[in-house]
């Protein structure tokens, strides 16, 4: 694994392309070792070869990167967002992406409350059971969200969703009134409601929530908590270059689309 990564790292040079004999003699190990790292690489399309006989980054490799960038964007628009939706909330408050068919949390600001709810950024949740993951399902297209809800859900509390047509009934709920919650579902006493956060394209690229204790949670005014959510997600949305007048996600209320509603238009 080390000397895979040295390998890649030595494409760092920016050569168009490198032989085996000159990765080699960078790297200090045989040209069998270096044939043997980069068909493994090649295998996985982190490298390809050249016209010219020697190999360059693959096109995975450029996914990567743009990966990299979009969730370093993501960090950027989201900062001052979440500062604002705690101070109006006075609850923790999470940014988080799809990763597979878990949510992994990217940003996040702690409750100003002395009891409050403890999840580093890095730490990752089911899908079904999180009110993030529920707007990140929802908005897969069809055809994914099914094989998801085809492979079925764990129930982690007796509150937890996880037959296949209520999920379906529950993400068809998300989808048309633009936000998620979660009560009890994944832990006993806590609570979390979520908005999507979407990119300039109008597709979903993350949520972000607030989540609390859930007497706490239960006890701040609905439509308040919601308006606050949603308004944060749609504000990180606008920073990340959305815009409702020039991207409109098409037919919101087909299942099939994989889109949810505008922020500006979520249902209490």
């Amino acid at each position: 694994m080390t000397n895979a990564a040295r390998l890649l790292k030595a494409f760092l040079s920016r050569e168009e392309s490198l032989g085996v004999s000159e990765l080699s003699r960078r790297l200090g190990l045989g040209k069998s070792a270096v044939h043997r790292l980069l068909a493994t690489l090649a295998a996985e399309g982190l490298v390809t070869r050249a016209e010219s006989g020697g190999y360059r980054l693959g096109m995975v490799m450029f996914e990567l990167g743009e990966a990299v960038r979009a969730h370093l964007d993501l960090h950027g628009a989201a900062g001052p967002v979440l500062v604002e939706l705690r101070a109006q909330t006075g609850e923790s408050s999470q940014v988080g992406v799809l990763d597979g068919d878990e949510v992994v949390y990217v940003d996040r600001l702690e409750s100003t409350h002395s009891l409050r709810l403890f999840h580093e950024t890095g730490r990752r949740v089911p899908l079904h059971c999180t009110s993030s993951g529920k707007v990140l399902l929802a908005a897969m297209p069809e055809e994914r969200r099914e094989a998801v809800v085809a492979r079925g859900f764990t129930a982690l509390t007796p509150h937890t969703i996880v037959e296949p047509d209520a999920v379906r009934a529950e993400l068809a709920t998300v989808r048309r009134r633009g936000w998620a919650e979660a009560i009890d579902e994944r832990e006993i006493g806590v609570a979390s409601l979520a908005a999507p956060v979407f990119g300039p394209g109008g597709d979903v690229v993350a949520a972000i929530s607030v989540g609390a204790p859930v007497l706490r949670f239960l006890a701040l005014p609905r439509e308040h908590l919601v308006r606050c959510v949603v308004e944060a997600g749609e504000a990180v949305s606008r920073r990340l270059g959305w815009s409702p007048e020039t991207e409109r996600p098409a037919n919101p209320s087909d299942p099939s689309s994989g889109r949810l509603e505008e922020p500006r238009h979520a249902r209490v």
